[in-house]
């Protein structure tokens, strides 16, 4: 793990993952629980070449990189101080060899890589669309969370240029894009495979969902049962807790 000097409203979280550290600006957007919930539901096998779009701090790849043996991980993110500090967060972590951070418009990923040559694609894309009511539209947070720079189509779009025949993708988003979803999908050849919904608790609506396509997949939709974050006393669920195992959950609760 190598030192590495930071900037004012940086931190170091540990992810209590085979060593594993990232830097995080808590002046900025920190990775919450999507993240996390995401890199467990992708599916990723050795060899596997693997670009997450939209990457921010870089808490995916990391994960996955974590998680996975011999796969190389491509995140793209537009901003160039936030593709820094992930940058810096690959170094400490000395994963050079496996996670590249690419300082570009996820729109212009299909002029990096080769059409139809990537195994899975991965994305948790910015949830709200881009009518107004945003403050400031250059800042860390609304760029993260607003389509500013991208939107959901652009996603789905440039995920299936990118990925091999029965190449994977993965995303997390909101249960109210869930029909906008599946219209982009099908559009561009992803067919909906595996649809999980998170809620609060047993009494809650879902506020978010995983899904998996496969491109030129058959159409056969399964949905898995739904995933509870808390317990009705406020406490995490068993399977929150097995879902970070290997993680620190109080650097989810921190964000």
């Amino acid at each position: 793990m190598k030192e590495l000097e930071l900037k004012d409203g940086e931190r170091v979280d540990d992810l209590q993952l085979k060593g594993l550290k990232i830097i995080q600006n808590k002046n900025g957007f920190c990775f919450g629980i999507d993240a996390v919930l995401l890199s467990n539901f992708a599916e990723i096998q050795k060899k596997d070449t693997v670009v997450d779009l939209g990457t921010g701090t870089g808490i995916i790849p990391t994960l996955i990189a974590g998680k996975s043996e011999g796969t190389k991980i491509y995140g793209i993110e537009i901003q160039e101080h936030v593709a820094e500090m992930a940058t810096r967060s690959v170094k400490m972590n000395e994963l050079e060899n496996r996670i590249e951070i690419m300082n570009i418009n996820l729109k212009e990923a299909v002029d990096h890589f080769e059409q139809g040559s990537v195994d899975v694609v991965v994305s948790n894309p910015p949830y709200v669309n881009s009518g107004g009511g945003i403050t400031n539209p250059e800042s860390a947070k609304a760029i993260s969370r607003h389509e500013i720079h991208c939107n959901l189509e652009d996603v789905i779009r440039v995920s299936s240029r990118l990925l091999k025949p029965n190449g994977r993708f993965y995303m997390v988003h909101r249960p109210s894009r869930l029909v906008d979803i599946i219209d982009y999908c099908r559009k561009y050849k992803l067919e909906p495979k595996v649809i999980r919904f998170v809620q609060p608790n047993c009494q809650k609506t879902p506020n978010i969902l995983l899904i998996k396509c496969v491109k030129f997949g058959g159409n056969e939709l399964k949905f898995m049962a739904p995933l509870n974050v808390y317990n009705l006393d406020g406490t995490y669920t068993d399977e929150i807790y097995e879902i970070y195992s290997n993680e620190n959950i109080d650097v989810f609760d921190r964000r």
